[in-house]
């Protein structure tokens, strides 16, 4: 389980996160919804290490790893597929993919296939350079390259942003899968809602740096978080049974 409590950051002077206290559960999504601006992720960015907080801390199974550089935080299993992917577009896919593997035992230095598994296309295009994919493909790539780390927790920000429809409901049936598996918590940052709220087992819902709404779903309903998230749906229309 991944918790974080009474959360801050802050870039130079701004403030960007006030007092967050969110919990994330293995076996589930959750969720972290809100317009642009509102800290989502810089929340990622704050638990995956990548910027420093200000105060509060984040635990990962009760023991605090708040104030632990990214690469301490990548080996304890904090997986980050960010927003824009950044893959490394002059790397083949497979070299992409062994980036992945710094933070694990030596021993352990293998892309599994499972990878491919879930990302056939991956296998398709193993030669070619990370750069000549498709958003999707790169899509597609980045979350490979986070579950090469063997992640306790995935956190995944905006991973429908800029993609095919196809791709959206691939994307969507793996996390479904990896969540189902019960192996890993899920944090999902995602404007798409009903990509969200189809995968969602926790809502947070932020505005201006702090938790305006949280609910489980099994206790709300989709008016309830629709109107706390405030915008209409973004998207094509998904099947539900993601």
């Amino acid at each position: 389980m991944l918790q974080t409590k009474d959360l801050t950051l802050h870039y130079g002077g701004s403030q960007i996160l006030n007092g967050l206290s969110v919990e994330a559960r293995v076996g589930e999504v959750t969720c972290v919804m809100g317009t642009n601006g509102v800290g989502k992720t810089s929340l990622l960015n704050a638990i995956s290490g990548t910027h420093p907080i200000s105060g509060g801390d984040v635990a990962l199974n009760g023991i605090s790893i708040a104030k632990r550089p990214a690469h301490q935080l990548a080996s304890l299993g904090i997986g980050y597929v960010p927003q824009g992917r950044m893959i490394f577009p002059l790397l083949t896919v497979r070299e992409n993919l062994e980036t992945g593997l710094a933070c694990l035992p030596k021993a352990e230095r293998v892309v599994p296939d499972r990878i491919f598994e879930l990302f056939p296309v991956l296998k398709d295009m193993e030669k070619r350079r990370g750069g000549d994919l498709s958003g999707g493909q790169q899509q597609q790539l980045a979350i490979g390259r986070a579950l090469v780390t063997r992640p306790k927790v995935l956190l995944m920000d905006e991973p429908t942003e800029g993609i095919q429809p196809n791709i959206i409901q691939l994307i969507g049936r793996v996390i479904a899968q990896l969540r189902d598996e019960g192996e890993m918590a899920i944090v999902l940052v995602e404007q798409y809602f009903d990509f969200a709220f189809n995968l969602a087992d926790q809502f947070y819902v932020m505005q201006r740096g702090q938790i305006s709404f949280e609910a489980r779903k099994s206790k709300t309903t989709r008016d309830a978080v629709q109107s706390a998230f405030s915008l209409r749906p973004k998207g094509p229309a998904l099947p539900r049974a993601l």
